[in-house]
């Protein structure tokens, strides 16, 4: 029996792939989508979860909509890595308006529904800030001990961030709810460590072109992921960080440890910052389990595999 998924998103197009990785999936049922602001705005995020779903004809699985601003700092997008309104202009031309509108709900209240009707049976993936989480966890704290796994994208324990030399974008934007996620979920935080090395190469990229309407989202995808700041592609590849936590979710290519992790809130040049204690020097236990390493060439292998699964459905 195929384990009950939701995911919290802010398309993004690497959000993006992790939906079509999930919904090209028999291992996982995808029960929702709940959006949330950072990479562009709620209306926008919103908005391109719809048109997603509607472009891949699964109209059937409900958008919800969550907050549209941190609990405590001001809103820093990510347009200019993701495109104006979350989407390069190509895709915005692939993806239709959408027909269907979100359901009249709040993100944190179907958060907590799902919970109490599928209990263990479900996984949340919430790969973008992490403010629908902790409201939830707020209205109900309990959340946790319900479900079976909470999976972060974000933070950046042994490695340098990627909006500022600390922090990870999905941290940073919304550091306080990141740090009650950490401190009262015991979340699965897969983190700038391993989704960078896990980056798709140019080959991969080739190999969705020209494979009808689907198989050029994903190239494009890929394509805009790997552009520098002056627009020309580079070589190396796409960094896919929301598809490495699905990878890591359907296949076992990472590798975890528990930890004590603080994400740091007090909004200075460390805000968002996740302190690891990779030592053991605090006296602290563990509060989360953390990826510390991926298998590199397994993960890409399930990156590739599961969207062209979706795009061959």
């Amino acid at each position: 029996m195929s384990r009950k998924l939701l995911l919290d998103v802010d398309p993004g197009i690497d959000d993006a792939l992790a939906i079509l990785m999930a919904l090209g999936s028999d291992d996982v049922d995808v029960v929702g989508l709940t959006t949330v602001m950072g990479n562009t705005t709620l209306e926008n995020t919103t908005k391109n979860a719809l048109s997603l779903l509607e472009f891949v004809d699964r109209t059937d699985i409900p958008v919800v909509k969550g907050t549209d601003r941190p609990f405590a700092d001001d809103l820093v997008m990510a347009e200019y890595v993701h495109g104006p309104g979350g989407m390069p202009e190509s895709l915005r031309e692939a993806l239709p308006e959408p027909s269907t509108e979100p359901i009249d709900q709040h993100a944190a209240d179907f958060i907590l529904e799902q919970a109490r009707e599928y209990g263990e049976e479900l996984t949340i993936a919430a790969v973008g800030p992490q403010t629908n989480i902790a409201l939830a966890l707020a209205l109900d704290p309990t959340l946790p001990d319900m479900i079976d796994d909470i999976y972060q994208m974000g933070g950046a324990l042994k490695t340098t961030g990627n909006v500022t030399p600390q922090a990870s974008f999905n941290f940073y934007v919304d550091a306080v709810a990141a740090a009650r996620v950490v401190q009262d979920a015991w979340p699965m935080v897969v983190g700038l460590d391993v989704t960078e090395p896990a980056y798709l190469p140019q080959t991969a990229r080739n190999r969705f072109r020209d494979r009808g309407a689907y198989g050029d989202v994903v190239a494009d995808i890929l394509k805009y992921k790997a552009q520098g700041p002056d627009g020309t592609v580079a070589e190396g590849g796409s960094i896919t960080s929301d598809a490495v936590v699905m990878a890591g979710l359907l296949d076992d290519v990472l590798t975890y440890e528990d930890a004590y992790v603080e994400v740091d809130t007090t909004n200075g040049p460390s805000n968002g910052a996740t302190i690891y204690d990779e030592h053991g020097v605090c006296t602290t236990s563990p509060n989360c389990t953390v990826a510390l390493d991926v298998n590199v060439e397994r993960c890409r292998a399930s990156i590739v595999s599961n969207l062209e699964t979706f795009i061959c459905q």
